[in-house]
């Protein structure tokens, strides 16, 4: 089970490949950012905080959606607080709020676009926010533990081949400078059918694997056994990881649930997800990024994990980021 301690030593149990592409003099960076975000255990776990533009406003108020969650910080306290692997968010975000929450471990997203354009209207293209060249500056300029980027691209989109001439591009960049490179893969448009069956899942894993990601998010498919379908995906993927998206909030045993299956018996390695975390309070959302840890990190039981849900554990991490408020206050 998780241990509370916040300097929880990482146990190597995982071999790294080693992508050719990385920089001899950068090899050692490669594998201190790997294993920072895997927990030396080749799975992640990606709190996902790049809805904002995303998904604008929907997802942050609402209906059974906290309070808390209307202010962008919640995404960064949560991260602080939380037992992850990594924060997924924009550069600009990471500007405003990255000085005061200096230790966490950060996956800068490069790429987003809104839904207000849906894909009968026109073909999704997302296009840069930031050049990784900047990344890569600023990581050097700031100190922060900036472990990765990412990229979302759409295939079946027309612009899909703009967008995987950028997604690699981009990777050979972050592995020749140390960076995990994570890439959001999502068949859509108006040529795509069915963006969530099975075979199409899986032809979008083999494409992170040729464009060479350390890791590729796709959605779980939609089927009527997606355990055993999403197989498929994982092993189209070959070297690179497939991590599978959260999607929309669910109840916590029905979201750990699925999260074990994915893991456990279709062989996934690990989650991104934002919503089922975020749209909770603070305390909330951090046992439920405790349940998580315990299923990706720890391979560990629902019932593990689960009892991070109940009141007296609960006061426990309530404790825990009280005493970390304290910490950061005498700090100051």
């Amino acid at each position: 089970m998780t241990n509370f301690d916040s300097k929880e030593p990482i146990k190597l149990t995982h071999k790294i490949d080693i992508p050719l592409d990385v920089w001899e003099e950068n090899i050692s960076e490669y594998i201190e950012n790997y294993n920072a975000i895997t927990k030396g255990t080749g799975k992640l776990f990606i709190f996902a905080g790049d809805q904002k533009i995303e998904h604008l406003n929907n997802d942050f108020k609402g209906e059974g959606i906290s309070i808390e969650d209307s202010n962008p910080e919640h995404l960064f306290k949560i991260a602080k607080y939380g037992k992850i692997g990594a924060f997924a968010t924009q550069f600009g975000l990471l500007c405003r709020y990255g000085r005061d929450y200096p230790s966490i471990d950060y996956i800068v997203k490069l790429n987003s676009k809104t839904n207000l354009v849906e894909s009968c209207q026109k073909d999704p293209l997302s296009t840069l926010l930031i050049d990784i060249s900047d990344v890569i500056e600023f990581k050097k300029r700031t100190g922060l533990n900036i472990r990765g980027v990412g990229y979302t691209l759409y295939l079946g989109s027309e612009f899909e081949s703009e967008m995987l001439s950028k997604a690699g591009r981009i990777i050979h960049e972050a592995h020749k400078n140390g960076l995990i490179a994570v890439i959001w893969i999502y068949p859509r448009g108006k040529a795509v059918r069915n963006e969530k069956e099975p075979k199409i899942i899986a032809g979008a894993t083999g494409v992170g694997a040729c464009i060479g990601a350390d890791f590729v998010k796709v959605n779980y498919p939609q089927s009527k056994e997606p355990e055993i379908d999403f197989k498929d995906a994982i092993a189209s993927a070959g070297r690179t990881k497939v991590i599978c998206a959260g999607g929309s909030s669910k109840k916590p045993e029905k979201f750990l649930k699925i999260l074990s299956e994915q893991i456990n018996i279709s062989g996934a390695s690990g989650c991104a997800t934002g919503r089922n975390i975020h749209q909770k309070s603070l305390l909330d959302a951090v046992a439920l990024t405790y349940a998580i840890n315990e299923i990706v990190y720890n391979n560990n039981t629902i019932d593990d994990a689960l009892e991070f849900l109940k009141p007296e554990l609960k006061e426990k991490i309530r404790d825990e980021i009280l005493l970390k408020q304290y910490e950061s206050e005498k700090i100051k």
